[in-house]
């Protein structure tokens, strides 16, 4: 089985993505979720769950920030109401949460691991099975070929991104709205700014900064498509692939969605190819914001050349 999730941007992109095929959809609340397209209401949430449900998916929640002292004091009442909204699972990223989880078993919803760039062997993904995770989120910076190697050593599914921004940098320090008191400039600093920086000399370049609650979010200059290395990943054993619509519009998003839903559907079926391959990805880049380059990340990089 391939497990196709993606971020959800409101009520009705999920009613549509879900319809499209999707089989998990991936939301929660900005206090307590990393760069989320949209925070939705606990009322919208229970919603979303029961929109999952009575579509035969599964619904995932966000609570993957770093949990500093204010906010892990409302961890376990977030729980608690995950809990009861019959959430399938969620997905967690400070091993604070898993400890309150541990101690009160009526907070214990089933956990996907999510530690962002630390994310990076088997054995790491392993302990935290161990600790009762049922699967990981693969750091972005791990390199197909180390996936080959890490892919007989897992005893639980690691998640993929096949597609969207890569967060390369997150600080708690409000790195912009420093900037604007430095200045004097009386600016907002949030994702609807479609705020950047360039390289010094290198103009066309084009790293996405905003400013939530957890901080200050720094995304890589290119988003994550994989349209091309789907079938070879699902071959590796990698069947857990995400979609971020973090900076896609909602309807164009739905559109990329059901291109990789049609590519799993030809991969199970064993009728995929390279020409079905370049086609979709030619036609997933029609609907990818003009301003956001794509690559493939490090999924070619030759793991001799991290330092």
């Amino acid at each position: 089985m391939i497990e196709l999730i993606t971020t959800v941007a409101s009520v009705d992109q999920a009613k549509k993505l879900l319809a499209a095929g999707v089989d998990t959809i991936y939301f929660g609340e900005e206090t307590f979720g990393l760069r989320l397209p949209y925070s939705f209401s606990r009322t919208e949430q229970k919603e979303l769950v029961n929109l999952a449900h009575a579509a035969g998916k599964k619904a995932a929640i966000a609570v993957n920030g770093i949990m500093h002292p204010e906010k892990m004091k409302q961890v376990p009442e977030y729980l608690a109401f995950v809990k009861e909204s019959g959430a399938d699972q969620i997905v967690v990223g400070d091993p604070g949460v898993v400890y309150v989880m541990m101690q009160d078993e009526k907070l214990a919803t089933p956990f996907v691991y999510d530690g962002e760039t630390l994310v990076t062997s088997a054995r790491q993904i392993n302990f935290w099975a161990k600790k009762g995770a049922v699967g990981a989120v693969l750091a972005r910076e791990v390199p197909f070929a180390e996936m080959v190697e890490m892919a007989p050593q897992l005893t639980v599914p690691a998640e993929v991104l096949v597609y969207g921004a890569t967060c390369i940098h997150q600080s708690k320090r409000p790195l912009l709205q420093n900037y604007y008191n430095y200045t004097q400039q009386d600016e907002q600093t949030s994702r609807e700014r479609d705020l950047f920086l360039s390289e010094p000399k290198k103009p066309e370049t084009h790293y996405s900064i905003f400013e939530d609650s957890h901080g200050t979010h720094i995304f890589a200059d290119n988003d994550l498509d994989l349209m091309k290395e789907v079938d070879q990943l699902a071959q590796t054993g990698f069947k857990t692939w995400k979609l971020d619509g973090l900076f896609t519009d909602e309807e164009n998003f739905v559109a990329v969605t059901k291109l990789f839903i049609a590519a799993k559907t030809a991969i199970l079926a064993g009728t995929w190819d390279e020409a079905q391959a370049m086609a979709y990805d030619e036609k997933l880049r029609s609907f990818h914001p003009e301003k956001r380059g794509l690559d493939t990340g490090f999924y070619y990089l030759d793991p001799k050349a991290i330092r």
